[in-house]
Protein backbone atom coordinates (compact mmCIF):
# COMPACT_ATOMS: atom_id res chain seq x y z
CA UNK A 1 0.00 0.00 0.00
CA UNK A 2 1.43 3.30 -1.25
CA UNK A 3 1.76 6.34 1.18
CA UNK A 4 -0.11 8.72 0.45
CA UNK A 5 -0.29 12.85 2.53
CA UNK A 6 -3.69 13.94 2.77
CA UNK A 7 -2.91 17.49 3.66
CA UNK A 8 -0.08 19.65 2.23
CA UNK A 9 0.91 23.04 3.49
CA UNK A 10 3.14 25.37 1.33
CA UNK A 11 4.31 28.52 3.25
CA UNK A 12 4.37 31.17 0.67
CA UNK A 13 5.99 34.74 0.93
CA UNK A 14 5.95 36.02 -2.77
CA UNK A 15 9.91 34.93 -3.40
CA UNK A 16 11.26 32.95 -6.22
CA UNK A 17 11.87 30.43 -4.02
CA UNK A 18 8.50 30.33 -2.29
CA UNK A 19 6.86 30.62 -6.10
CA UNK A 20 9.87 27.37 -6.71
CA UNK A 21 8.32 25.23 -4.06
CA UNK A 22 4.58 26.39 -4.84
CA UNK A 23 5.22 24.59 -8.00
CA UNK A 24 6.67 21.27 -6.43
CA UNK A 25 3.91 21.72 -3.96
CA UNK A 26 1.01 21.43 -6.53
CA UNK A 27 2.41 18.55 -8.45
CA UNK A 28 2.91 16.74 -4.69
CA UNK A 29 -0.79 17.52 -3.94
CA UNK A 30 -2.02 16.10 -7.32
CA UNK A 31 -0.10 13.05 -7.27
CA UNK A 32 -1.50 12.65 -3.64
CA UNK A 33 -4.86 13.60 -4.05
CA UNK A 34 -4.73 16.08 -1.50
CA UNK A 35 -5.77 19.34 0.53
CA UNK A 36 -3.64 22.11 -0.20
CA UNK A 37 -3.18 24.43 2.56
CA UNK A 38 -1.89 27.73 1.07
CA UNK A 39 -0.59 30.24 4.35
CA UNK A 40 1.59 33.26 4.07
CA UNK A 41 2.22 34.48 7.25
CA UNK A 42 2.36 38.79 7.80
CA UNK A 43 5.86 39.35 9.52
CA UNK A 44 4.84 41.70 11.82
CA UNK A 45 8.38 42.88 12.53
CA UNK A 46 8.02 44.25 8.91
CA UNK A 47 5.71 46.86 9.46
CA UNK A 48 5.20 46.93 13.02
CA UNK A 49 8.22 50.28 13.63
CA UNK A 50 6.68 52.05 10.53
CA UNK A 51 2.63 52.07 11.59
CA UNK A 52 4.30 54.53 14.20
CA UNK A 53 4.61 57.00 11.07
CA UNK A 54 1.91 55.82 8.72
CA UNK A 55 -1.21 54.24 10.29
CA UNK A 56 -2.20 52.98 6.67
CA UNK A 57 0.65 50.51 6.31
CA UNK A 58 -1.04 47.64 7.99
CA UNK A 59 -3.88 48.12 5.84
CA UNK A 60 -1.98 47.90 2.85
CA UNK A 61 -0.17 45.05 4.20
CA UNK A 62 -3.23 43.21 4.81
CA UNK A 63 -4.43 43.89 1.16
CA UNK A 64 -0.95 42.94 -0.27
CA UNK A 65 -1.06 39.73 1.40
CA UNK A 66 -4.89 38.90 0.38
CA UNK A 67 -3.61 39.37 -3.34
CA UNK A 68 -0.88 37.08 -3.24
CA UNK A 69 -2.92 34.52 -1.56
CA UNK A 70 -5.55 34.71 -4.19
CA UNK A 71 -3.50 34.71 -6.63
CA UNK A 72 -2.07 31.25 -5.79
CA UNK A 73 -5.44 30.02 -4.98
CA UNK A 74 -6.18 30.76 -8.92
CA UNK A 75 -2.82 29.14 -9.82
CA UNK A 76 -3.51 26.17 -7.80
CA UNK A 77 -7.04 25.67 -8.62
CA UNK A 78 -5.71 26.29 -12.73
CA UNK A 79 -3.48 23.87 -12.40
CA UNK A 80 -6.08 20.88 -11.23
CA UNK A 81 -6.01 20.70 -7.55
CA UNK A 82 -9.15 20.78 -6.47
CA UNK A 83 -9.25 21.15 -2.71
CA UNK A 84 -7.38 24.59 -1.98
CA UNK A 85 -7.72 26.26 1.21
CA UNK A 86 -5.95 29.68 2.22
CA UNK A 87 -4.69 30.50 5.62
CA UNK A 88 -3.18 34.03 6.49
CA UNK A 89 -1.96 34.74 9.58
CA UNK A 90 0.18 37.52 11.69
CA UNK A 91 3.48 37.29 13.77
CA UNK A 92 6.67 35.27 13.01
CA UNK A 93 6.12 32.74 10.12
CA UNK A 94 8.94 30.92 12.02
CA UNK A 95 6.40 30.37 14.97
CA UNK A 96 3.33 30.08 12.69
CA UNK A 97 4.03 27.77 10.26
CA UNK A 98 5.28 24.89 12.38
CA UNK A 99 3.35 25.47 15.68
CA UNK A 100 0.21 26.55 14.94
CA UNK A 101 -0.70 26.73 10.97
CA UNK A 102 -0.32 23.27 10.31
CA UNK A 103 -1.82 21.55 13.34
CA UNK A 104 -5.18 23.38 12.64
CA UNK A 105 -5.22 22.25 9.49
CA UNK A 106 -4.04 19.08 9.95
CA UNK A 107 -1.38 19.03 7.58
CA UNK A 108 0.88 15.57 7.41
CA UNK A 109 2.97 17.52 4.72
CA UNK A 110 5.00 20.74 5.31
CA UNK A 111 6.44 22.31 2.20
CA UNK A 112 8.52 25.33 2.11
CA UNK A 113 11.35 27.46 0.42
CA UNK A 114 14.87 27.10 1.41
CA UNK A 115 15.11 30.71 1.05
CA UNK A 116 13.33 34.17 0.86
CA UNK A 117 15.11 36.13 3.07
CA UNK A 118 18.73 38.07 2.66
CA UNK A 119 21.89 36.45 4.02
CA UNK A 120 22.21 39.43 6.52
CA UNK A 121 18.80 38.34 8.47
CA UNK A 122 19.57 34.51 8.44
CA UNK A 123 22.41 35.32 10.24
CA UNK A 124 20.68 37.13 13.30
CA UNK A 125 17.34 35.31 13.24
CA UNK A 126 17.69 32.54 11.53
CA UNK A 127 16.23 30.88 8.31
CA UNK A 128 12.46 29.71 8.13
CA UNK A 129 13.00 26.83 6.90
CA UNK A 130 15.20 25.68 9.45
CA UNK A 131 12.96 26.76 11.99
CA UNK A 132 10.04 24.72 10.38
CA UNK A 133 11.99 21.55 10.08
CA UNK A 134 13.02 21.51 13.85
CA UNK A 135 9.96 22.74 15.33
CA UNK A 136 7.05 20.54 12.82
CA UNK A 137 5.72 17.32 14.33
CA UNK A 138 4.94 16.46 10.47
CA UNK A 139 6.95 15.39 7.55
CA UNK A 140 8.97 18.73 6.01
CA UNK A 141 9.91 19.36 2.62
CA UNK A 142 12.66 22.41 2.28
CA UNK A 143 12.71 22.83 -1.73
CA UNK A 144 16.12 24.16 -3.12
CA UNK A 145 16.01 27.25 -5.38
CA UNK A 146 15.94 26.39 -9.02
CA UNK A 147 19.61 27.61 -10.19
CA UNK A 148 21.00 24.87 -7.18
CA UNK A 149 19.55 22.06 -9.38
CA UNK A 150 21.39 23.44 -12.39
CA UNK A 151 24.96 22.67 -10.18
CA UNK A 152 25.87 19.42 -11.20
Amino acid sequence: MAFEYHNILIAVDGSKASDFAFQKAIDIAKRNHAKLIISHVVDTRVYSTIEAYDRNVSDRVQNDAQELLKGYEERASQAGVTNVVTDMEHGSPKVKIAKEVAPRHGADLIICGATGMNAVERFFIGSVSEHITRYAKVDVLVIRPEDEHKQT
